[in-house]
């Protein structure tokens, strides 16, 4: 299977894995008002399932270092499958979180919020887990973290100065802050069930490609407990049903599951990139995804185009903090 042998590469990876849970979101936003985010997220879900098999049998089978995937499943602990499985699991309810939020307030605020306390948590989660000879510096991870939150609270304000945030009360706001909370928990479990050395794999451990896999089909299997929950009691709007899914239009159907094959493809890079990277800094930067959002938010979608003068000033301050902090996550190791 293909490794990462470097820390430069690592960090390469981790962009790649930034730019695409950054960006994965102008997906639901090009389906339009017309499909709701409920309809979205089934093709979304189909299309990370589709995308990590379809890594696992190519980078995860070819070459001679490593187990393959057909071989690394077959010897898999049941217990490292069900950690990487409630990894999906617990990504599920913070994701449709996300989307819902995002359909509310907009990428430029639920990423920032909702993923940038993610990143926080995520980074104190998975620092934890790991020896204090891999994890990076402490006081340079740690500032860039601080920086990150401090860009978090800034977009929040921000937010809060547009004329029709009142439409929808503080509902976005709420569902970015339990996005996040719920958010920052997932990947530890990912990477409990991985083994911590892809030349030399423990025995019962995963091979990164296989945990995706694992992770895919938990994701899979509790969007048929939750998503139908949120559709018959959504957060906004009209239930809807089933059959509803059934008259999307070919590009509606299609948008959700490209949506889903970048956001694959960046958890794919990003759980490579951690065994030289340390799984605190692979997910701290590729959680910097909120800043390429938060562009996109911005510049692309204008959601703040009717703030007040001065909000600019607020979003320029947000991208240096964002910015800043990605750079001391980057040199920490």
């Amino acid at each position: 299977m293909f490794v990462v042998n470097s820390y430069p590469l690592a960090v390469a990876f981790c962009v790649v894995t930034m730019i695409c849970w950054g960006s994965w979101a102008n997906t639901q936003k090009l389906t339009g008002t017309r499909w709701r985010f409920e309809l979205f997220y089934w093709d979304y879900v189909f299309g990370v399932v589709l995308v990590s098999l379809l890594l696992a049998l190519t980078m995860g089978s070819f070459g001679d270092v490593g187990r393959g995937f057909i071989a690394d499943i077959k010897q898999a602990d049941w217990q490292n499958v069900a950690s990487a499985m409630l990894g999906g699991a617990i990504f599920n309810v913070a994701n449709i979180l996300l989307v819902a939020a995002i359909s509310i307030a907009g990428m430029s605020v639920a990423f920032p919020v909702g993923i940038g306390i993610a990143l926080v948590l995520g980074v104190l989660v998975n620092y934890a887990g790991s020896t204090s000879s891999d994890a990076g510096h402490p006081a340079l991870l740690f500032l860039g973290v601080g920086l990150v939150a401090a860009a978090i609270i800034l977009d929040a304000v921000a937010y809060r100065r547009l004329p029709n945030q009142a439409q929808g009360g503080a509902k976005g706001l709420v569902l970015s802050i339990l996005c996040g909370v719920t958010m920052g928990f997932f990947y530890k479990f990912v990477a409990n069930s991985m083994a911590t050395d892809s030349v030399i794999m423990e025995a019962g451990k995963l091979s990164p490609y296989t945990a995706m896999v694992c992770f895919s089909l938990g994701l899979l299997l509790s969007n048929f407990v939750l998503n139908p929950v949120i559709m018959a009691k959504p957060f906004t709007g009209e239930p809807v049903a089933f059959r509803d899914y059934l008259k999307g239009l070919f590009r509606d159907h299609l948008w959700g599951v490209v949506g889903g094959m970048i956001w694959g493809i960046g958890m794919t890079f990003s759980i490579i990139a951690a065994e030289k990277a340390s799984f605190a800094i692979s997910y701290g930067l590729g959680q910097g995804a909120t800043l390429i959002a938060a562009i996109c938010g911005v510049f692309i979608w204008k959601e703040f185009r009717e703030a007040p003068a001065g909000t600019n000033i607020l979003l320029a301050l947000m991208f240096a903090c964002y910015v800043l902090g990605l750079g001391f996550i980057i040199v920490a190791r």
